[in-house]
Protein backbone atom coordinates (compact mmCIF):
# COMPACT_ATOMS: atom_id res chain seq x y z
CA UNK A 1 0.00 0.00 0.00
CA UNK A 2 1.24 3.29 -1.09
CA UNK A 3 2.16 5.57 2.07
CA UNK A 4 2.51 9.41 2.17
CA UNK A 5 6.13 9.08 2.07
CA UNK A 6 6.50 7.49 -0.99
CA UNK A 7 3.75 10.40 -2.34
CA UNK A 8 6.80 12.49 -1.24
CA UNK A 9 9.55 11.64 -4.12
CA UNK A 10 9.51 13.01 -7.42
CA UNK A 11 11.35 13.56 -10.75
CA UNK A 12 13.13 17.00 -10.69
CA UNK A 13 13.16 17.04 -14.80
CA UNK A 14 15.66 20.54 -14.36
CA UNK A 15 18.25 18.42 -12.30
CA UNK A 16 17.60 15.04 -13.70
CA UNK A 17 17.02 13.65 -10.58
CA UNK A 18 14.66 12.40 -7.88
CA UNK A 19 14.12 14.76 -5.08
CA UNK A 20 11.83 15.28 -1.81
CA UNK A 21 8.60 17.04 -2.58
CA UNK A 22 8.68 20.37 -0.61
CA UNK A 23 7.44 20.28 2.67
CA UNK A 24 3.98 21.66 3.30
CA UNK A 25 3.74 24.81 5.42
CA UNK A 26 0.47 26.14 7.66
CA UNK A 27 -0.05 29.63 8.64
CA UNK A 28 0.96 29.61 12.47
CA UNK A 29 -1.60 32.09 13.49
CA UNK A 30 0.03 33.57 16.96
CA UNK A 31 -1.66 35.43 19.56
CA UNK A 32 1.93 37.68 20.02
CA UNK A 33 4.05 38.71 17.09
CA UNK A 34 7.22 37.39 16.61
CA UNK A 35 9.99 40.15 16.96
CA UNK A 36 12.82 38.22 16.70
CA UNK A 37 14.25 39.80 19.64
CA UNK A 38 17.36 37.78 20.00
CA UNK A 39 18.34 39.10 16.71
CA UNK A 40 17.04 42.59 16.70
CA UNK A 41 17.12 43.93 19.94
CA UNK A 42 16.94 47.27 19.29
CA UNK A 43 18.79 49.07 22.24
CA UNK A 44 21.79 46.81 20.24
CA UNK A 45 23.17 46.47 16.75
CA UNK A 46 20.90 44.00 14.66
CA UNK A 47 22.59 40.76 15.08
CA UNK A 48 23.75 37.99 11.95
CA UNK A 49 23.02 34.56 13.33
CA UNK A 50 24.59 31.76 11.36
CA UNK A 51 23.18 28.18 10.96
CA UNK A 52 25.34 26.78 8.11
CA UNK A 53 22.79 25.87 5.84
CA UNK A 54 23.37 26.87 2.44
CA UNK A 55 20.94 26.74 -0.15
CA UNK A 56 21.84 26.46 -4.14
CA UNK A 57 22.51 29.02 -6.75
CA UNK A 58 20.28 28.61 -8.89
CA UNK A 59 20.53 31.57 -11.57
CA UNK A 60 17.63 32.15 -13.79
CA UNK A 61 18.12 31.47 -17.24
CA UNK A 62 17.44 35.35 -17.73
CA UNK A 63 17.41 38.37 -15.45
CA UNK A 64 16.33 41.95 -15.60
CA UNK A 65 16.31 45.27 -13.34
CA UNK A 66 12.86 46.76 -12.73
CA UNK A 67 12.23 50.72 -11.73
CA UNK A 68 11.34 52.72 -9.09
CA UNK A 69 12.79 56.43 -9.36
CA UNK A 70 9.17 57.60 -9.69
CA UNK A 71 7.89 55.63 -6.59
CA UNK A 72 10.22 54.97 -4.03
CA UNK A 73 12.86 57.38 -5.64
CA UNK A 74 10.29 60.90 -5.09
CA UNK A 75 9.52 59.75 -1.44
CA UNK A 76 12.69 60.98 -0.32
CA UNK A 77 13.66 64.28 -2.22
CA UNK A 78 11.12 67.02 -3.49
CA UNK A 79 9.25 65.71 -6.70
CA UNK A 80 10.12 65.82 -9.84
CA UNK A 81 8.08 67.85 -12.29
CA UNK A 82 5.83 66.60 -15.12
CA UNK A 83 8.86 66.86 -17.59
CA UNK A 84 11.19 65.84 -15.29
CA UNK A 85 9.57 62.18 -15.46
CA UNK A 86 9.36 62.27 -19.12
CA UNK A 87 12.84 63.02 -19.65
CA UNK A 88 14.16 60.17 -17.24
CA UNK A 89 11.85 57.61 -18.28
CA UNK A 90 13.56 58.62 -21.87
CA UNK A 91 16.87 57.56 -20.48
CA UNK A 92 15.85 54.51 -18.62
CA UNK A 93 14.76 53.18 -22.09
CA UNK A 94 17.92 54.60 -23.30
CA UNK A 95 19.95 52.62 -20.74
CA UNK A 96 18.03 49.73 -20.71
CA UNK A 97 18.04 49.04 -24.29
CA UNK A 98 16.04 46.92 -27.26
CA UNK A 99 16.38 43.98 -24.97
CA UNK A 100 14.66 45.15 -21.75
CA UNK A 101 17.33 45.03 -19.10
CA UNK A 102 15.13 47.78 -17.51
CA UNK A 103 12.33 46.08 -17.91
CA UNK A 104 9.58 48.05 -16.01
CA UNK A 105 9.25 51.18 -13.90
CA UNK A 106 6.19 51.78 -11.42
CA UNK A 107 3.95 55.35 -11.02
CA UNK A 108 1.91 57.13 -8.62
CA UNK A 109 -1.60 57.66 -9.86
CA UNK A 110 -3.00 60.09 -7.48
CA UNK A 111 -1.59 63.44 -8.12
CA UNK A 112 -2.70 65.40 -11.11
CA UNK A 113 1.42 66.06 -11.76
CA UNK A 114 1.49 62.15 -11.72
CA UNK A 115 -1.30 61.55 -13.75
CA UNK A 116 0.31 64.12 -16.58
CA UNK A 117 3.64 62.73 -16.58
CA UNK A 118 2.19 58.82 -16.42
CA UNK A 119 0.29 59.43 -19.52
CA UNK A 120 3.38 61.36 -21.26
CA UNK A 121 5.20 58.33 -20.73
CA UNK A 122 2.25 56.27 -21.76
CA UNK A 123 1.93 58.07 -24.62
CA UNK A 124 5.59 57.64 -26.25
CA UNK A 125 4.50 53.82 -26.47
CA UNK A 126 8.13 52.16 -25.50
CA UNK A 127 7.96 48.56 -25.25
CA UNK A 128 10.58 48.91 -22.38
CA UNK A 129 10.55 50.00 -19.28
CA UNK A 130 6.84 49.27 -19.23
CA UNK A 131 4.40 51.22 -17.42
CA UNK A 132 3.13 49.91 -14.01
CA UNK A 133 1.56 51.83 -11.26
CA UNK A 134 1.54 51.46 -7.42
CA UNK A 135 -1.51 51.48 -5.66
CA UNK A 136 -3.51 51.15 -2.19
CA UNK A 137 -4.98 48.19 -1.46
CA UNK A 138 -8.90 49.52 -2.40
CA UNK A 139 -11.27 49.08 -5.24
CA UNK A 140 -11.02 52.33 -5.99
CA UNK A 141 -7.60 52.64 -7.12
CA UNK A 142 -7.97 49.69 -8.92
CA UNK A 143 -10.82 51.52 -10.60
CA UNK A 144 -7.76 54.44 -11.61
CA UNK A 145 -5.77 51.58 -12.84
CA UNK A 146 -8.05 49.62 -15.16
CA UNK A 147 -9.35 53.20 -17.02
CA UNK A 148 -5.55 53.64 -17.75
CA UNK A 149 -4.93 49.94 -19.39
CA UNK A 150 -2.64 49.03 -17.00
CA UNK A 151 -1.59 45.35 -17.23
CA UNK A 152 0.03 45.32 -13.75
CA UNK A 153 -0.11 47.21 -10.55
CA UNK A 154 2.12 46.61 -7.03
CA UNK A 155 0.34 46.45 -3.99
CA UNK A 156 1.75 47.07 -0.56
CA UNK A 157 1.55 43.63 1.06
CA UNK A 158 3.04 44.12 5.05
CA UNK A 159 4.50 40.71 6.19
CA UNK A 160 6.64 41.29 9.45
CA UNK A 161 4.33 40.84 12.82
CA UNK A 162 6.26 44.36 13.05
CA UNK A 163 3.18 45.64 10.97
CA UNK A 164 0.82 43.02 11.35
CA UNK A 165 0.59 43.50 15.04
CA UNK A 166 2.36 46.90 15.41
CA UNK A 167 1.17 48.84 12.74
CA UNK A 168 -1.98 47.23 11.41
CA UNK A 169 -3.48 46.31 14.92
CA UNK A 170 -4.85 42.76 13.57
CA UNK A 171 -3.56 38.96 13.90
CA UNK A 172 -1.96 37.28 10.82
CA UNK A 173 -5.11 35.30 9.77
CA UNK A 174 -7.36 38.55 9.51
CA UNK A 175 -4.10 39.93 7.17
CA UNK A 176 -4.12 36.73 5.28
CA UNK A 177 -7.08 36.84 4.21
CA UNK A 178 -7.50 40.66 4.00
CA UNK A 179 -4.40 40.57 1.28
CA UNK A 180 -6.28 37.46 -0.62
CA UNK A 181 -9.14 39.36 -0.85
CA UNK A 182 -7.23 42.47 -2.14
CA UNK A 183 -5.31 39.74 -4.83
CA UNK A 184 -8.73 38.47 -5.73
CA UNK A 185 -10.06 42.01 -6.32
CA UNK A 186 -7.14 42.64 -8.39
CA UNK A 187 -7.70 39.60 -10.83
CA UNK A 188 -11.16 40.31 -11.16
CA UNK A 189 -10.02 43.33 -12.93
CA UNK A 190 -7.95 41.64 -15.36
CA UNK A 191 -4.88 43.22 -13.57
CA UNK A 192 -1.59 41.48 -12.31
CA UNK A 193 -1.02 41.97 -9.04
CA UNK A 194 3.01 42.50 -7.74
CA UNK A 195 2.89 41.87 -4.17
CA UNK A 196 5.05 44.15 -2.37
CA UNK A 197 5.79 42.09 1.12
CA UNK A 198 6.95 44.93 3.03
CA UNK A 199 9.50 43.94 5.69
CA UNK A 200 10.15 40.25 4.65
CA UNK A 201 13.65 40.43 6.31
CA UNK A 202 12.00 40.50 9.90
CA UNK A 203 9.08 38.54 8.76
CA UNK A 204 8.20 35.00 9.90
CA UNK A 205 8.40 33.06 6.95
CA UNK A 206 7.76 29.73 7.33
CA UNK A 207 4.66 30.48 9.73
CA UNK A 208 3.58 33.30 7.51
CA UNK A 209 5.27 34.38 4.40
CA UNK A 210 4.89 30.92 2.77
CA UNK A 211 1.77 29.68 3.86
CA UNK A 212 0.74 33.19 2.44
CA UNK A 213 2.28 32.89 -0.70
CA UNK A 214 1.62 29.13 -1.20
CA UNK A 215 -2.84 30.76 -1.37
CA UNK A 216 -1.67 33.52 -3.73
CA UNK A 217 0.12 30.79 -6.33
CA UNK A 218 -3.61 29.11 -6.11
CA UNK A 219 -5.13 31.64 -6.71
CA UNK A 220 -2.92 32.75 -9.41
CA UNK A 221 -3.42 29.49 -11.11
CA UNK A 222 -7.21 29.87 -10.92
CA UNK A 223 -7.12 32.81 -12.66
CA UNK A 224 -4.45 32.03 -14.96
CA UNK A 225 -3.01 35.31 -14.57
CA UNK A 226 0.61 35.55 -12.68
CA UNK A 227 0.88 36.98 -9.62
CA UNK A 228 4.17 38.46 -8.93
CA UNK A 229 6.09 38.54 -5.39
CA UNK A 230 8.51 41.23 -4.79
CA UNK A 231 10.60 41.04 -1.67
CA UNK A 232 11.03 44.35 0.10
CA UNK A 233 14.14 44.30 2.41
CA UNK A 234 12.65 47.45 3.38
CA UNK A 235 15.23 48.66 6.58
CA UNK A 236 18.18 46.76 4.42
CA UNK A 237 18.94 44.41 6.97
CA UNK A 238 19.52 41.09 4.33
CA UNK A 239 22.44 39.46 4.09
CA UNK A 240 24.29 37.39 2.22
CA UNK A 241 26.80 35.62 4.21
CA UNK A 242 26.78 31.79 3.27
CA UNK A 243 25.12 29.91 5.92
CA UNK A 244 23.24 32.72 7.10
CA UNK A 245 19.70 32.13 8.91
CA UNK A 246 16.79 33.19 8.00
CA UNK A 247 14.97 36.27 8.26
CA UNK A 248 18.03 37.74 6.84
CA UNK A 249 19.58 35.55 4.52
CA UNK A 250 18.73 36.89 1.13
CA UNK A 251 19.56 33.67 -0.51
CA UNK A 252 17.54 31.37 2.20
CA UNK A 253 14.23 33.99 1.13
CA UNK A 254 14.56 33.29 -2.53
CA UNK A 255 14.85 29.70 -2.08
CA UNK A 256 11.82 29.26 0.58
CA UNK A 257 9.91 31.44 -1.89
CA UNK A 258 10.63 29.48 -4.68
CA UNK A 259 11.29 25.62 -3.15
CA UNK A 260 8.56 26.29 -0.85
CA UNK A 261 5.85 28.45 -2.07
CA UNK A 262 6.28 27.70 -5.66
CA UNK A 263 6.80 31.11 -7.12
CA UNK A 264 8.41 31.07 -10.50
CA UNK A 265 11.78 33.10 -10.69
CA UNK A 266 10.23 35.36 -13.41
CA UNK A 267 7.52 35.83 -10.96
CA UNK A 268 10.10 37.42 -8.11
CA UNK A 269 12.02 40.39 -7.72
CA UNK A 270 13.49 41.76 -5.05
CA UNK A 271 13.40 45.10 -3.72
CA UNK A 272 16.42 46.66 -1.28
CA UNK A 273 17.88 49.03 0.54
CA UNK A 274 20.55 50.35 1.57
CA UNK A 275 20.96 50.64 5.40
CA UNK A 276 23.51 48.89 5.98
CA UNK A 277 25.43 48.92 2.96
CA UNK A 278 24.07 45.98 0.97
CA UNK A 279 21.59 47.27 -0.99
CA UNK A 280 24.11 46.34 -4.24
CA UNK A 281 24.90 42.80 -2.57
CA UNK A 282 21.96 41.59 -1.64
CA UNK A 283 19.91 42.69 -4.86
CA UNK A 284 22.82 40.63 -6.70
CA UNK A 285 22.84 37.55 -4.72
CA UNK A 286 18.75 37.78 -5.02
CA UNK A 287 19.67 37.28 -8.87
CA UNK A 288 22.23 34.77 -8.40
CA UNK A 289 19.88 32.38 -6.31
CA UNK A 290 16.55 32.37 -8.45
CA UNK A 291 15.33 36.07 -8.51
CA UNK A 292 14.29 36.99 -12.04
CA UNK A 293 14.10 40.78 -11.20
CA UNK A 294 15.57 43.49 -9.21
CA UNK A 295 14.06 46.30 -8.27
CA UNK A 296 16.15 49.84 -7.89
CA UNK A 297 16.51 53.28 -8.22
CA UNK A 298 18.33 55.91 -9.96
CA UNK A 299 21.06 57.46 -8.66
CA UNK A 300 20.28 54.68 -5.17
CA UNK A 301 17.48 57.45 -4.14
CA UNK A 302 14.88 56.83 -2.01
CA UNK A 303 13.55 55.99 2.02
CA UNK A 304 16.35 57.10 4.38
CA UNK A 305 19.50 55.76 2.90
CA UNK A 306 18.12 54.69 -0.47
CA UNK A 307 17.37 51.72 -2.57
CA UNK A 308 19.61 50.10 -4.55
CA UNK A 309 21.43 52.32 -7.18
CA UNK A 310 20.11 50.94 -10.98
CA UNK A 311 22.92 52.35 -12.38
CA UNK A 312 25.32 49.91 -10.28
CA UNK A 313 23.23 47.37 -11.15
CA UNK A 314 23.57 47.61 -14.90
CA UNK A 315 27.15 47.28 -14.36
CA UNK A 316 26.82 44.45 -11.59
CA UNK A 317 24.80 42.58 -14.47
CA UNK A 318 27.80 43.47 -16.94
CA UNK A 319 30.15 41.95 -14.49
CA UNK A 320 28.12 38.69 -13.45
CA UNK A 321 27.19 37.83 -17.00
CA UNK A 322 29.70 38.93 -19.12
CA UNK A 323 28.18 40.97 -21.37
CA UNK A 324 25.67 44.11 -21.75
CA UNK A 325 22.52 42.57 -23.06
CA UNK A 326 22.29 45.70 -25.40
CA UNK A 327 22.42 48.23 -22.60
CA UNK A 328 23.60 51.38 -23.40
CA UNK A 329 25.73 51.96 -20.49
CA UNK A 330 26.81 55.76 -21.58
CA UNK A 331 23.75 56.88 -20.67
CA UNK A 332 24.50 56.63 -17.14
CA UNK A 333 26.43 59.48 -17.56
CA UNK A 334 23.71 61.66 -19.14
CA UNK A 335 21.19 60.36 -16.18
CA UNK A 336 23.76 61.82 -14.39
CA UNK A 337 24.50 65.19 -15.83
CA UNK A 338 20.65 65.85 -15.97
CA UNK A 339 19.93 65.15 -12.57
CA UNK A 340 22.74 67.23 -11.68
CA UNK A 341 21.84 69.85 -14.03
CA UNK A 342 18.27 69.63 -14.61
CA UNK A 343 16.86 68.39 -10.88
CA UNK A 344 19.30 69.68 -8.47
CA UNK A 345 20.08 66.39 -7.22
CA UNK A 346 23.55 66.74 -5.20
CA UNK A 347 25.57 63.59 -5.98
CA UNK A 348 28.29 62.71 -3.86
CA UNK A 349 31.92 63.33 -5.60
CA UNK A 350 32.86 60.25 -4.64
CA UNK A 351 29.63 57.97 -5.58
CA UNK A 352 31.15 54.74 -8.30
CA UNK A 353 29.97 55.13 -11.69
CA UNK A 354 28.57 58.78 -11.62
CA UNK A 355 30.68 60.91 -8.65
CA UNK A 356 31.84 63.69 -10.03
CA UNK A 357 35.57 62.52 -9.07
CA UNK A 358 34.95 59.03 -9.45
CA UNK A 359 37.76 58.13 -11.76
CA UNK A 360 40.05 61.63 -10.55
CA UNK A 361 43.43 61.02 -9.03
CA UNK A 362 45.15 63.07 -7.01
CA UNK A 363 47.87 61.33 -5.44
CA UNK A 364 51.47 61.50 -7.32
CA UNK A 365 51.73 57.42 -6.80
CA UNK A 366 48.84 57.21 -8.88
CA UNK A 367 49.18 59.69 -11.66
CA UNK A 368 52.91 58.61 -11.62
CA UNK A 369 51.04 54.91 -12.92
CA UNK A 370 48.41 56.66 -15.37
CA UNK A 371 51.44 58.65 -17.05
CA UNK A 372 52.94 55.07 -17.51
CA UNK A 373 49.57 53.06 -18.36
CA UNK A 374 45.91 54.55 -17.43
CA UNK A 375 45.15 51.02 -16.80
CA UNK A 376 46.73 50.54 -13.60
CA UNK A 377 45.01 53.70 -12.30
CA UNK A 378 41.37 53.42 -13.72
CA UNK A 379 39.20 50.65 -12.91
CA UNK A 380 37.85 50.09 -16.71
CA UNK A 381 37.74 52.56 -19.66
CA UNK A 382 35.66 54.67 -18.17
CA UNK A 383 35.58 57.06 -21.58
CA UNK A 384 35.12 53.99 -23.90
CA UNK A 385 32.15 52.61 -21.69
CA UNK A 386 30.41 55.70 -19.81
CA UNK A 387 31.81 58.14 -22.01
CA UNK A 388 33.61 59.69 -18.50
CA UNK A 389 37.31 60.56 -19.56
CA UNK A 390 39.62 59.63 -16.73
CA UNK A 391 40.43 63.25 -14.59
CA UNK A 392 43.30 64.62 -12.50
CA UNK A 393 43.20 66.86 -9.98
CA UNK A 394 46.14 69.01 -8.70
CA UNK A 395 46.98 69.52 -4.45
CA UNK A 396 49.84 69.25 -2.63
CA UNK A 397 49.84 65.96 -2.95
CA UNK A 398 49.98 65.55 -6.35
CA UNK A 399 53.80 66.32 -7.44
CA UNK A 400 55.67 66.35 -10.96
CA UNK A 401 53.77 63.37 -12.03
CA UNK A 402 50.25 64.49 -11.31
CA UNK A 403 50.64 67.90 -13.08
CA UNK A 404 52.11 66.05 -16.14
CA UNK A 405 48.84 63.87 -16.04
CA UNK A 406 46.52 66.56 -15.64
CA UNK A 407 48.62 68.77 -19.20
CA UNK A 408 48.26 65.31 -20.84
CA UNK A 409 44.25 64.10 -19.35
CA UNK A 410 43.24 67.93 -19.90
CA UNK A 411 44.56 68.78 -22.78
CA UNK A 412 44.14 65.30 -24.38
CA UNK A 413 47.62 64.72 -25.58
CA UNK A 414 48.44 62.32 -27.96
CA UNK A 415 50.74 59.09 -26.54
CA UNK A 416 53.57 59.89 -28.74
CA UNK A 417 53.53 63.74 -27.44
CA UNK A 418 52.74 63.48 -23.82
CA UNK A 419 54.39 65.99 -21.57
CA UNK A 420 56.77 64.19 -18.73
CA UNK A 421 57.32 65.07 -15.30
CA UNK A 422 60.90 66.23 -16.13
CA UNK A 423 59.51 68.78 -18.43
CA UNK A 424 60.51 72.58 -17.17
CA UNK A 425 57.11 74.10 -17.31
CA UNK A 426 55.79 70.93 -15.19
CA UNK A 427 58.77 72.05 -12.90
CA UNK A 428 57.52 75.55 -12.52
CA UNK A 429 54.07 74.53 -12.15
CA UNK A 430 55.07 72.54 -9.25
CA UNK A 431 57.22 74.56 -7.77
CA UNK A 432 54.35 77.57 -7.30
CA UNK A 433 51.70 74.46 -6.04
CA UNK A 434 53.84 73.83 -3.58
CA UNK A 435 54.28 77.03 -2.89
CA UNK A 436 50.60 77.92 -2.34
CA UNK A 437 50.13 75.11 -0.07
CA UNK A 438 53.04 76.61 2.43
CA UNK A 439 51.17 79.56 2.25
CA UNK A 440 48.12 78.08 3.75
CA UNK A 441 46.15 77.22 0.86
CA UNK A 442 43.58 74.15 1.82
CA UNK A 443 41.28 74.07 -1.76
CA UNK A 444 42.36 71.85 -5.12
CA UNK A 445 44.31 74.08 -7.85
CA UNK A 446 41.74 74.91 -10.29
CA UNK A 447 41.88 74.14 -14.00
CA UNK A 448 41.15 77.79 -14.94
CA UNK A 449 44.29 78.66 -12.94
CA UNK A 450 46.83 75.55 -14.45
CA UNK A 451 45.70 76.30 -17.92
CA UNK A 452 46.69 79.86 -17.63
CA UNK A 453 50.11 77.98 -16.34
CA UNK A 454 49.94 75.83 -19.60
CA UNK A 455 49.67 79.32 -21.78
CA UNK A 456 52.38 80.72 -20.36
CA UNK A 457 54.22 77.93 -20.26
CA UNK A 458 53.35 75.69 -23.14
CA UNK A 459 51.95 78.24 -25.50
CA UNK A 460 51.93 75.39 -28.72
CA UNK A 461 50.10 73.11 -26.63
CA UNK A 462 47.83 75.46 -25.30
CA UNK A 463 46.91 77.29 -28.60
CA UNK A 464 47.23 73.38 -30.91
CA UNK A 465 44.11 72.06 -28.78
CA UNK A 466 42.25 75.61 -27.89
CA UNK A 467 42.36 76.15 -31.51
CA UNK A 468 41.13 72.55 -32.53
CA UNK A 469 38.42 72.39 -30.03
CA UNK A 470 40.01 69.43 -29.22
CA UNK A 471 40.44 70.08 -25.16
CA UNK A 472 38.71 68.61 -23.12
CA UNK A 473 35.46 70.79 -21.84
CA UNK A 474 36.18 72.14 -18.40
CA UNK A 475 34.22 70.73 -15.78
CA UNK A 476 31.42 72.86 -13.89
Amino acid sequence: MENDLDKRIIKDPKMNRLKAEPDTFVLVDVTEGQYYRNIFPYSEIPKTPFNNRNVPMQTPGEVWITDTTFRDGQQSRPPYSSEQIVHIYKLLNKLGGPNGMIRQTEFFVYSKKDREAFDKCLALDYKFPEVTTWVRANKSDFELVKKAGIRETGILMSVSDYHIFKKMKKNRREIMDMYLGIAKDALSYGIVPRCHFEDITRADIYGFVIPFTRELMDLADEAKIPIKIRACDTLGLGVTYPGSALPRSVQGIIYALKEYAGVPSTQLEWHGHNDFHKGLVCAATAWLYGCSAVNASLLGIGERTGNTPLEAMCIEYAQLFGDTNGMNLEAITEIKEYMEKETGTLIPTNMPFVGKDFNTTRAGIHADGLLKDEEIYNIFDTKKILNRPLEVMITDKSGLAGIAAWINVFFNVAKEKEVKKENPAVMKIHEWVQNEYEHGRITAISDEELMQFVKELLPDLYKERVETDKIIKIKS
